[in-house]
């Protein structure tokens, strides 16, 4: 018999196949899980692809950081949306979505036995590539409102850590961090010779007049910061499986070595689509924007009215809330039995981190206002009848 690694047994097993198997096994349900989104690529996105089979060269391998013309039109929206200027102090490198861009800064910045800060509740595919790649993740709490607390950052650096990860807008929460809060931690990282690594895949996902804020467009910190983005969310891209990342000039080679070793190139057909998706700017993403705002509002209404069983922290950004369930009850055994005995399918705060509790994110950006309409409801009607038991 062979002897399994260690190092993968110590990485904990993705959630959504696991509530994915649960809806199938219960036809009907309707999915309030998973981060994605109801809509599609805008027409631009496809209409790129005649374009990349009318060259033929295009079947074969391309740059290790992207083709130039999606880094040029990625470049000009960084500087137009999120204030960063890609100059001789940094670079882009296109990836195969942000999360191929954080194991491409993980393994790029870490040695084995290295710690990286991430905020409790955490992104799982965080704290699971950090673990896959022999480092250590060390778990910080955010505050009540699950909003960021740079002390406690400050306190928990060592010797050995590279770097602070932060997510905003935030999965699992939906907390959207102030600007103040971020360029505190920027420059801690700074002052302390750490990355600070930013995924901001849910950029476009403010609601509320809450702006957006890019530590990346921090200049005088550039060599301290590493930007993540991705299409998956805001241009409909999931399975296109296209995002990017703003590094250090001294990172490109690592992060060359690495996406090569791994990737090779991102997938060429889906950069076409992406310099489509580009060009047609965010106006496309806020349309669709619009829409999910309503079913979050409709979602904040229908859980005000069960605030004796749960509290929704503040979330201003993405499309997620967190939960915090009233209850002495395990969260995967609460998921199980709203998908069992009511038709409907959340995620447990255990794989964010979020043991001291009865935790769920819902996520509301996948459906159509009617389909979430109902599946609101019976999530409400589930929390109340099996609480009251």
């Amino acid at each position: 018999m062979s002897t399994l690694n260690s190092r993968i047994q110590a990485v904990q097993s993705p959630i959504i196949p696991v509530v994915g198997e649960l809806i199938r096994n219960h036809p009907g349900t309707i999915s309030l899980g998973q981060g994605v989104v109801y809509y599609n690529p805008p027409k631009e996105a496809i209409a790129q692809i005649s374009q990349f089979l009318a060259e033929p060269e295009n079947h074969k391998y391309k740059a290790v950081e992207g083709i130039p013309p999606l880094l040029d039109v990625i470049a000009e929206k960084l500087k137009v949306d999120n204030n960063i200027k890609i100059n001789k102090k940094n670079c882009i490198v296109v990836s195969a979505g942000s999360n191929m861009a954080f194991i491409n800064a993980i393994l790029a910045i870490t040695s084995p036995g290295d710690e990286i800060i991430i905020q409790t509740p955490y992104y799982f595919n965080h704290e699971m590539a950090i673990t896959m790649s022999s480092c250590r993740p060390v778990l910080v709490a955010t505050d009540e409102n699950y909003q960021l607390r740079p002390d406690a950052i400050a306190s928990a650096i060592t010797n050995k850590t590279r770097a602070v990860v932060t997510i905003s807008p935030n999965n699992p929460t939906g907390a959207v961090y102030s600007p103040e809060a971020l360029r505190q931690v920027n420059q801690i990282c700074r002052d302390r010779a750490i990355y600070h690594i930013s995924d901001e895949a849910y950029e476009y996902f403010t609601y509320n007049n809450v702006k957006h804020f890019s530590p990346g467009s921090i200049y005088a910190n550039t060599d301290y910061t590493i930007s993540l983005y991705t299409l998956s969310e805001a241009y409909g891209f999931a399975s296109w499986r296209i995002g990017y990342m703003v590094i250090p000039e001294h990172l490109l080679v690592s992060v060359k070595k690495v996406q090569d070793t791994i990737l090779i190139c991102p997938p060429v057909i889906s950069q076409y689509a992406a310099l489509g998706a580009l060009q047609t700017g965010v106006a496309y993403c806020e349309e669709k924007i619009s829409a999910i705002a309503s079913v979050r509002q409709l979602l904040l209404e229908k859980l005000g009215g069960i605030q004796d069983i749960c509290t929704v922290p503040p979330a201003d950004g993405a499309f997620y809330f967190l939960l915090k369930i009233h209850a002495n009850l395990h969260a995967m055994e609460l998921v199980e039995r709203l998908i069992r005995e009511h038709g409907v399918a959340v995620i447990p705060g255990t794989t964010f981190g979020m043991d001291d509790g009865c935790y769920l994110r819902v996520a509301y950006g996948a459906l159509q206002q009617e389909t979430a309409a109902e599946g609101i409801e019976r999530l409400v009607r589930g929390l109340k009848t099996i609480l009251a038991a």
